[in-house]
Order: C-alpha cells, then structure tokens, then sequence
C-alpha cells in the first residue's frame, strides 16, 4: 500500500468565483462579474436550510442571450443551477475527477462544514494536481 499523501481539493482549489444575491438582475450580476473578474456566479443560501446556486457565463449565454431575454428584467433565480454538486475539501483529486467525468460536470464547489471554500475544476486538478512534488 502506497504511503504518499493524496492530492486533496483543497490543495488544487482556486477562489475565483464571487457571491451574489439571487434577486439580482442578470445585468446586474454580469457587472459584479466584471468588477471581480470572475466568470463563476455562487448564489447566496437564502437560510440554512437552503442549498447554493450557481450561475456561469455560459448559463446566462444559453438562458438569457440566446432566447432574447432582457438581462435587465431577468432575476438571477429564473436561470441559475440549484442545488450545486459539491466535492468535500478532503476528497481526492482523482475521485474529483471521476465524478466529474460520470456527470459530465467540470467545476464544482469545495465545501467544508456547509461553507464553499473556493472551486475546483479540470484544469485545476491537471495543472496544480498532479504536478504537485
């Protein structure tokens, strides 16, 4: 049995994603986005009992841009994605990997006693991942 230490998301995780309010108009949100440079939208739980949203740049492409919507009349909670798969912060990055692959997912939330702590994607788990000393 291997000693090695496994990659844990924690360890390849980024923090590039912002928290927004579900209320918020989608044009609203694109300028949140902008001012953070991020292009991952994280809902905010309303209260404890609630589960956090997601919303990307390309969701609002797909839901808002393509169908004609107005960004300026459409709510973040019309389009968002909720409930949001979520990978434990202790998991290993290989088993990150396979459920992404098994739900044709490529980024989820690092969570860690209900909070998000950042995100982990594909990249993230290749570029940080594995090669790691």
């Amino acid at each position: 049995m291997s000693s090695t230490i496994p990659t844990c998301n924690r360890d390849v995780m980024n923090n590039h994603y912002a928290m927004i309010d579900g209320m918020l108009t989608v044009a609203e949100a694109i300028q949140v986005a902008i001012s953070k440079k991020v292009n991952i939208l994280v809902v905010n739980k309303r209260n404890q009992h609630d589960e956090y949203g997601m919303v990307l740049m390309s969701d609002i492409a797909r839901k808002v841009l393509a169908k004609d919507k107005s960004p300026e009349r459409t709510n973040i909670y019309e389009i968002m994605i909720k409930p949001v798969f979520s990978v434990s912060a202790d998991m290993d990055v290989r088993y990150t990997a396979r459920l992404f692959e098994r739900f044709n997912i490529n980024k989820a939330p690092v969570i860690e006693a209900g909070n998000i702590l950042g995100f982990v994607a594909y990249d993230d788990i290749v570029l940080k991942g594995m090669m790691k000393p």
